[in-house]
């Protein structure tokens, strides 16, 4: 946990991940879907930090996340887990640097943190608590689309299974191929950092 007890300010690039999540470059999009942000960052600091410092800063960015949108789901646990995972990972493989291994591993991510929000969705929507835990923006009986709600955003409320099964997948897909395009460039800068100022401070 060196960079988050030595150097916790540097945790606090973490707050770019929200920003980004709601003024994503409309050129970084894939069929009008972003990328997975907050897998983009929690990688290589996980990987560099460890699995507690991971796990708590998935904590910390899945409530970040969660206050940007009124909502019944939340990607805390999937953060949390993935955090400790990529973390443990860094800390008993080998270091991971192939451009490869990072896109595979924020493809699984991508596609994890995706995957329990669908299911979230699922089981509110099977026990019929959806219409209740969603006064923000009410869409009973219809689709998604018909009624204006962004569709590129398994965190928004509004999802039911008959989306879930339709623009919730391509959503998926959409996400995780775009999250696992860029991570190879973009991950693969933020690991290079992270671990030289590890290293420095270890000095």
């Amino acid at each position: 946990m060196e960079l988050l007890t030595r150097q916790p300010r540097l945790a606090a690039t973490a707050l770019l991940v929200p920003l980004l999540a709601l003024a994503s470059p409309g050129w970084l999009t894939l069929d009008g879907v972003a990328p997975c942000w907050a897998v983009l960052w929690l990688l290589p600091w996980a990987l560099s930090d460890g699995p507690v410092s991971g796990a708590f800063t998935g904590l910390g960015l899945g409530l970040l996340l969660d206050g940007l949108h009124a909502g019944a789901v939340t990607q805390v646990p999937a953060l949390m887990l993935l955090g400790w995972w990529w973390g443990r990972m860094g800390r008993r493989a080998p270091p991971i640097q192939r451009s490869f291994s990072l896109g595979l591993l924020a493809l699984l991510g991508s596609a994890l943190l995706g995957i329990s929000l669908m299911l979230q969705w699922a089981l509110l929507d099977w026990f019929g608590v959806r219409e209740a835990a969603q006064l923000a923006g009410p869409v009973a009986g219809s689709t998604l689309e018909r009624h204006g709600v962004n569709p590129a955003l398994l965190a928004l409320p509004g999802w039911r299974w008959d989306d879930l099964a339709g623009a919730g997948v391509q959503v998926l897909l959409a996400q995780t191929l775009i999250t696992a395009l860029l991570a190879p460039m973009l991950c693969s800068l933020q690991l290079l950092l992270w671990r030289q100022l590890g290293s420095g401070w270890r000095r």
